[in-house]
């Protein structure tokens, strides 16, 4: 899916399981990466951190007003955003907090079970 494509799950949902290179929400599968938005559910082309910058996050810059916090799940491992991509976020009220997808993952589900102003970037695993 490429980034042009604006398909997206209305609403933040919660995330039923990982791996395998994609995630389950909503009774629904999705392959690749997947990014949670307070507008929904969306694609979100990136398969390693090494690809990131800052217009990967155009979608949470666009809906900063409604986030405080954006978890990014980085992968299997922790790895730490770049300087630049954390600048842009802070410019915009948003914290970026890097964790491994698996904890991105669940922490979004308490987070969002808790109605928090959050976000999720997360790298699909296998």
């Amino acid at each position: 899916m490429d980034q042009a494509d604006d398909r997206h799950l209305p609403g933040r949902q919660l995330i039923d399981a990982y791996g395998g290179g994609g995630f389950r929400f909503a009774d629904l599968g999705h392959k690749g990466s997947l990014l949670g938005l307070p507008s929904g559910m969306r694609a979100w082309p990136y398969s390693s951190v090494d690809e990131l910058d800052v217009a990967a996050f155009a979608a949470v810059l666009a809906e900063a007003e409604e986030i405080d916090t954006l978890l990014v799940g980085t992968g299997k491992d922790i790895a730490q955003l770049r300087p630049d991509i954390r600048a842009a976020l802070r410019e915009r009220g948003v914290v970026a907090e890097p964790m491994s997808t698996g904890a991105a993952a669940r922490t979004w589900n308490v987070l969002v079970g808790e109605r928090r102003r959050v976000a999720a970037a997360l790298i699909a695993v296998e």
